[in-house]
């Protein structure tokens, strides 16, 4: 079976736009041609690609042919501009970044002057590798050093955590003495049921004991606002909280005891070439924000 390449642009442009008109004004072709092609590649994949509404919505196999059909554009425009047979283009690539890394060190990537604009999806640290393990996006950043079969897995460095709260929460939570007891039971911040950055602090620390979560946050922005407003205690990166810690509106639960998250660029090896600059980029950010690689 080969795939209509036209139906890919319908498909990618939709889910890009978020509508079908705006995705038929970016083809140049009406929004009835869009809902056609769609419509035809649906049918021959017998397969819902994406869910109709406000905005327009992949499903998990359209969102892995947009994957494929961004891929695919990319390489064209960089093996026709090798060929000078085209002019600098933009094509588009999604990836994967773990939402404590976009908040505090990977924005610099975003103004370099690259040949791709990027669809950033969340994740946390520890989950944001599957999105390419996959096949949902060509590149992404996060905790897994090990490398996906096919994939590149290079080393940017370490982000560091703080377990932080701000006095009054200590205070009322935990008091002088930080205890297995009191800290079972004293609310803690998770990004999503699959967080276990507050457990793994526990464990390194005191023990395994699993936090008593209250609110789950999937923003790394979120976290500090209300680990600000004392709802609870978390584990922030360092950059975010730097300020709070200065001057004094949160403090560590127990005195200089960090958590090292080391980082990985994962990217298959065959979209090399393509992702040179982006990887460079990538590099570079990691570089002058996260800690040196280990070893």
């Amino acid at each position: 079976m080969t795939l209509d390449t036209a139906q890919l642009a319908a498909l990618a442009a939709v889910v890009q736009a978020g509508s079908f008109e705006r995705a038929a004004a970016d083809l140049h072709i009406t929004p009835s041609a869009v809902s056609q092609r769609i419509a035809r590649l649906e049918d021959r994949l017998g397969q819902v690609l994406v869910v109709r509404g406000a905005p327009v919505r992949p499903t998990g196999v359209g969102r892995r042919l947009v994957a494929h059909a961004e891929r695919v554009a990319a390489l064209e425009q960089d093996t026709l501009g090798a060929l000078g047979l085209a002019g600098p283009a933009t094509t588009r690539l999604s990836i994967a970044v773990n939402a404590d890394s976009l908040a505090s060190w990977f924005a610099p990537v975003l103004a370099e002057p690259l040949s791709q604009h990027l669809d950033v999806t969340l994740d946390n640290e520890d989950h944001s590798i599957d999105w390419l393990r996959r096949g949902d996006v060509s590149a992404a950043i996060g905790a897994a050093g090990d490398p996906i079969t096919g994939c590149a897995c290079e080393p940017l460095g370490t982000l560091r955590y703080r377990a932080v709260a701000t006095p009054a929460f200590i205070a009322r939570w935990l008091g002088a003495d930080i205890t297995p007891a009191a800290m079972a039971r004293a609310p803690a911040l998770a990004f999503n049921t699959a967080d276990r950055l507050q457990a793994r602090w526990l464990a390194a620390r005191l023990g395994p004991i699993e936090p008593a979560v209250g609110h789950r946050l999937p923003s790394a922005e979120a976290f500090v606002a209300a680990t600000l407003a004392g709802s609870a205690w978390s584990l922030n990166p360092e950059p975010l909280i730097a300020a709070a810690l200065a001057d004094g509106r949160l403090v560590e639960l127990i005195p200089d005891t960090p958590l090292d998250i080391a980082l990985y660029w994962h990217y298959p090896r065959r979209l090399g070439p393509l992702l040179a600059p982006l990887t460079a980029a990538v590099h570079h950010a990691a570089s002058t924000r996260l800690r040196a690689p280990a070893g």
